[in-house]
């Protein structure tokens, strides 16, 4: 895959330029973006500066973020903390996922998507209130392992590392997550899946694939 340099200002930019331009083909009056990443890549961060871009251009933006979708620790965390299989399969609530936020906004949906809905510090709910996305509104869910779960996102955005930095900008503590990013690279291939991608490695130097490759 041929990338070439760009800043995050001009990547953000050009994503929003793109979504602001899209039409869901089945008719729905809302957009659905994914920004998939390890967390080391900080998805929230593009997500949150996306948000800001659209909002600019007048639309009204929902920013969610998949760690707000956890399973409760005793379903989570039950073959232990460190279980990167268990992290890859059962630590996300994908079910909660459908159900709270991409139903709602299929056509003829309510548009009344739930922003978040587990704390897993206080492992207890986080009794968020529902949040309305007026015609027009776009959702940005951002997090890791987002594809290959058939989300209808009408854009998704990888941002990609390499092994060597994604281990070497993950936390100490959460390094025994590494193998189920490299089970995702070999399962899903997200660089193949995304709508765009942007190599990460260094965080000041990005680069990116387009749009519409």
């Amino acid at each position: 895959m041929r990338l070439e340099a760009i800043t995050w200002e001009r990547l953000t930019d050009a994503l929003a330029e793109e979504v602001a331009g899209l039409t869901a083909q089945d008719g729905r009056p809302w957009l659905r973006v994914g920004i998939d990443a390890a967390p080391a890549a900080r998805p929230g961060e593009l997500a949150g500066q996306l948000a800001e871009a659209l909002r600019l251009r007048g639309r009204f933006v929902q920013k969610s973020g998949a760690y707000g979708f956890l399973r409760p620790a005793s379903l989570r965390l039950e073959y232990g903390r460190h279980d990167p299989d268990a992290y890859y399969d059962e630590w996300f609530d994908r079910q909660a996922l459908w159900r709270e936020v991409f139903n709602p906004l299929e056509a003829g949906g309510s548009g009344r998507v739930l922003p978040d809905l587990w704390d897993p510090e206080r492992d207890r709910a986080t009794r968020s209130p529902y949040v309305g996305l007026p015609p027009g509104g776009v959702l940005i869910l951002h997090g890791p392992l987002l594809l290959g779960q058939w989300f209808p996102f009408d854009l998704t955005v990888h941002l990609g590392l390499s092994p060597g930095a994604l281990e070497r900008r993950t936390e100490t503590g959460e390094r025994w997550t590494l193998p189920a990013f490299a089970r995702y690279e070999a399962e899903v291939g997200p660089r193949e899946a995304a709508d765009v991608v942007v190599r990460a490695d260094d965080p000041r130097r990005p680069a990116w694939s387009g749009i519409g490759r």
